[in-house]
Order: C-alpha cells, then structure tokens, then sequence
C-alpha cells in the first residue's frame, strides 16, 4: 500500500509540475516574447523562410489579441505605446485569425501611394538607391514547399533565382532592403489616407505580398492599432530546410541577427 501511495504522490506531483510550466510558459509568451517562425516570403530579403524569431510583445502594449486565441479581456489597448514608422511588426489579421509579419509605412493620418513601383508618403517620393540584386536557389522553401518568384523567370528548379534589390529609406532615417520582381498592378495604387487609430503595412518583398494595399479579406487594409501583436528585433536562428528541427540546414550568418 505504501508503494502504491508513493507511485500516486509521484503522478500528482508530476501532473503538478507539467501544469505550473504550462502556466509560466503561457504568462511568458503573452507578457514578454511570443516566439514566430517565417512562413513565407513576403519580407524577403530581410526576413527569409525558416527564421526563426520572438516577438516583443512588450513594444506595443496589450490587447485581447496578446492572448492566445485572443483570449485577454482587455478593450482597446493596455500600456499602449506607438509603433515608430519601419518597425517589422507582427499582428493578427483581421479577417482570417492568423499571425502576419510585415513592415510598418504609415501613420495615422499619412497619405501612402505607389507610383511606378516607388513608394510615396505624404505627397514626397521615399529616396531609393541601388542595392544589388538578391540571388537563391530556385527550390521548394520551408515546410509549405513554397517556390520563389524570379525577376529572371523562366528558372528551372536548381536554377539561380534573381530579384532587383533597392534601399528604400523612410522619413525617419530608417534604411531597408525591398525586392522587385515585375511591373505590376500594385505598383500603381491610389492614395490612401490612415484613419487615426490605425496602421498601413507594406511586405519588402513588394511584389509577393498581400498587405495594406490590398482590402479585406485577401489583403490587410488599414490596420486598427488593437491588432498590433508586437515588435520583431532579432533573430535567433534560420533554417534552410522544411523543418527547425533539421538542424543540419541552419544558416551559420544569421544566428541572432538584428531585424532591420
């Protein structure tokens, strides 16, 4: 009896153990750091495929959508603080639930426009500056198996994809690379004006992006500040292959490499 009373002493304390790590891990990645990994390559090439990142949820404040299922109750914003114009944020897209990562471009109360692939705010055109072209292997990326776009299509698989690589740098300084693919309809967009209390989001990889240019649902739309989920500041590692377990695939150059 007495061993069975200690095997029973032993599962209770386990079962206790297990359920106040859950609770610590769940408290930590709703106050501190949700942990994000790239699913696609809508922010290439500053964000690439299989990075692996964790997000500052502190950056911003809190939501309901902090929460896991977006479970807080909280109304609007708790601890709020403004995201700052370049930020690479993550939020949680209004119309279908899931995680988005993309660049912040406008404010509240910007006038945001593309004309001829060039990024326009507030009725000034962004400077742009040669940067080289952007070259990977034409192969299925990351576990969605998804194939990249080339400026230099048609590529065969195992073939050298090319992207036209431009430094983009925003009224406040901030630097960053973008990508061009093509000549496309969203190159050429009408003026939006941000609403007060929301956000205009835009991916680098300009051509492969479903962002505030387009409306809801496929797209973003303007974004309402209670969406912000937090800030991406670095990496902590990247994975070439179909899994972040396949660590023989890690990208030696991109452990803890600052998002910029």
């Amino acid at each position: 009896m007495a061993a069975k009373a200690k095997a029973t002493e032993g599962v209770v304390e386990t079962i206790k153990t297990v359920f106040w790590a859950l609770v610590i891990a769940g408290v930590f990645r709703t106050l501190f750091y949700q942990p994000f990994w790239i699913p696609s390559g809508s922010m290439k090439d500053t964000l690439l495929i299989g990075d692996f990142l964790f997000v500052n949820k502190m950056a911003y404040g809190y939501s309901a959508y902090s929460c896991p299922f977006s479970a807080c109750p909280i109304s609007g914003r708790l601890f709020g603080s403004e995201p700052e114009r370049g930020d690479v944020v993550v939020f949680r897209h209004p119309a279908n639930g899931s995680d988005f990562i993309k660049r912040l471009i406008g404010l509240p109360g910007d006038t945001v426009q593309m004309k001829d692939g060039v990024l326009w705010l507030n009725g000034e055109p962004v400077p742009q500056q040669d940067g080289g072209t952007f070259e990977e292997i034409k192969q299925p990326q990351g576990s969605q198996g998804n194939m990249p776009q080339c400026a230099n299509d048609p590529v065969g698989q195992g073939g050298t994809c090319i992207k036209e690589r431009r430094i983009e740098t925003l009224p406040n300084g901030v630097s960053h690379n973008i990508l061009n693919i093509r000549d496309g309809a969203a190159d050429n967009t009408p003026i939006f004006t941000v609403p007060e209390g929301h956000y205009f989001f835009m991916g680098d990889n300009r051509d492969n992006s479903q962002d505030s240019r387009f409306a809801l649902p496929n797209g973003v739309g303007f974004l309402p500040a209670e969406y912000l989920i937090g800030r991406a500041d670095r990496i902590m590692f990247s994975s070439a292959g179909r899994s972040l377990f396949f660590f023989w695939t890690w990208r030696s150059d991109r452990f803890f490499k600052a998002v910029e």
